[in-house]
C-alpha cells in the first residue's frame, strides 16, 4: 500500500473512533462506527490473497449486521423518549438492542465466531488493530450507556465469552486464533463489570491493549504465526523467548504481573455487589486461559529446538523491524502491580 493512501485511511479509522469518543448525538456515533469500518477494510486486506479477502468479507458482513441492529435500537429509543442524545434510554427493548449490536461488534459471546476466523486470516500488523483499536469506540459507548443497560444480559454474555475464550483456545496452534480467543475471554471481563463499575472497564481495556500490543509485536519482530516457529526463539533470540514467557503469564493474570491488576480488582468489586458464583466461575474458567499461555511459554522458553547444525553462521535471519515502544510496553506490561493501591483510589 502507498504511503498517502496508508496515512488517509489510518487516519479516516482514527477519526472514526474519535467521533464515537466525543459524541454525544447518536447518528454522529453511527456515522463513526460506519466510518471505522469501511476505513478498517483496506487495513485487513493489504496481503491480497483469498484467505485476507474472506476474512475481510466476514468482518464486513458481522460488522455491517451489528450496525443496522445498532440503528434499529436508536429508531426504537428516538420513537420512545423523542430526542437523539445518548443519556438514560428509557425503553427496555432499545436498550437490549443496542447492548447485542455492540456485543457483536466487540465479537462478546454468541457473537464471537467472526473473531478468531478473521484474526487467522490477516496478517499480525493488521491483527493488532483488530484486537486492540477496534474495541475502544465500542466499550465507549457502552460505558456512556451503562446505567440503562439490562444487567442480566450483560453478565449472561460475559459468562458465556469467558467460557468460549478460555475453551475455544485450548486446542489452537495458530497464534492469531489463540490471541483472538484471548480478546473474546478478556471482553468477557470487561462485560462483566461494566454495569457495577465502568471505571474498572478502562483499567482493564487499558491494560489489556498494552499486553497484547506487546505480544504482537514481539510476534511481528520474531516472524511468527505458529507455535511450531515459536519454539524457534530459543535458539535465535534467548531474551525475546523471556520476554514472550513474561508477557504470556501477563495476560493470563498472575501476580505479581500487571495482568493480575484487572482480574483482582474486578473480582473484588463483583464480591462486593453480592455476586459470589459469578466470579467464582470467571476465576475458575481463567485458567483455561493459564492453560494455553502456559503451553505457549513451554513451546517457546521452556524448551530447546534440537539445532542439527553446529556451524557458527546463523542459519536464520535476523528480523530488519524495529519495534521502538517495544521496552516501554513490555514494561508496562508486566511491573504495574505496585501501582494497584493508587488505581484502586481512582476507582
Amino acid at each position: 500500500m502507498k504511503p498517502p493512501i496508508f496515512i488517509i485511511i489510518t487516519s479516516t479509522i482514527v477519526l472514526g473512533t474519535m467521533i464515537v469518543l466525543f459524541s454525544s448525538h447518536w447518528l454522529m456515533i453511527w456515522i463513526g462506527f460506519e466510518m471505522n469500518m469501511l476505513a478498517i477494510i483496506p487495513i485487513l486486506m493489504k496481503k491480497s490473497n483469498p484467505r485476507a479477502m474472506e476474512a475481510s468479507t466476514k468482518y464486513f458482513l458481522t460488522q455491517a449486521t451489528a450496525s443496522m441492529l445498532l440503528m434499529l435500537g436508536i429508531i426504537i429509543n428516538l420513537l420512545y423518549s423523542g430526542h437523539w442524545t445518548i443519556s438514560m434510554i428509557p425503553n427496555p427493548i432499545a436498550s437490549t438492542v443496542i447492548t447485542i449490536a455492540l456485543a457483536m461488534k466487540l465479537g462478546l459471546s454468541p457473537f464471537h465466531f467472526w473473531v478468531p476466523e478473521v484474526t487467522q486470516g490477516i496478517p499480525l500488523s493488521s491483527g493488532v488493530i483488530l484486537l486492540t483499536w477496534q474495541k475502544i469506540a465500542p466499550l465507549s459507548v457502552l460505558y456512556q450507556i451503562s446505567p440503562s443497560i439490562n444487567p442480566n444480559l450483560l453478565v449472561t454474555l460475559a459468562a458465556t465469552s469467558v467460557l468460549v475464550g478460555g475453551w475455544g483456545g485450548l486446542n489452537q496452534t495458530q497464534l492469531r486464533k489463540i490471541l483472538a480467543y484471548s480478546s473474546i475471554a478478556h471482553m468477557g471481563w470487561m462485560a462483566a463489570i461494566m454495569v457495577y463499575n465502568p471505571t474498572l472497564m478502562i483499567l482493564n481495556l487499558a491494560i489489556y491493549i498494552m499486553m497484547t500490543l506487546g505480544t504482537f509485536m514481539l510476534f511481528m519482530h520474531n516472524l511468527s504465526t505458529t507455535t511450531l516457529s515459536l519454539s524457534h526463539t530459543w535458539n535465535k533470540s534467548p531474551l525475546i523467548a523471556s520476554l514472550i514467557l513474561a508477557l504470556m503469564l501477563s495476560l493470563g493474570g498472575l501476580p505479581p504481573l500487571s495482568g493480575f491488576i484487572p482480574k483482582w480488582m474486578i473480582i473484588q468489586e463483583l464480591t462486593k455487589n453480592d455476586m459470589i458464583v459469578m466470579p467464582t466461575f470467571m476465576a475458575i474458567t481463567a485458567l483455561l486461559n493459564l492453560y494455553f499461555y502456559m503451553r505457549l511459554t513451554y513451546a517457546t522458553a521452556l524448551t530447546m529446538f534440537p539445532s542439527a547444525n553446529n556451524m557458527k553462521m546463523k542459519w536464520q535471519f535476523e528480523s530488519t523491524k524495529k519495534m521502538i515502544l517495544l521496552p516501554p510496553l513490555i514494561v508496562a506490561s508486566t511491573m504495574l502491580l505496585p501501582l494497584a493501591p493508587m488505581l484502586s483510589i481512582m476507582d
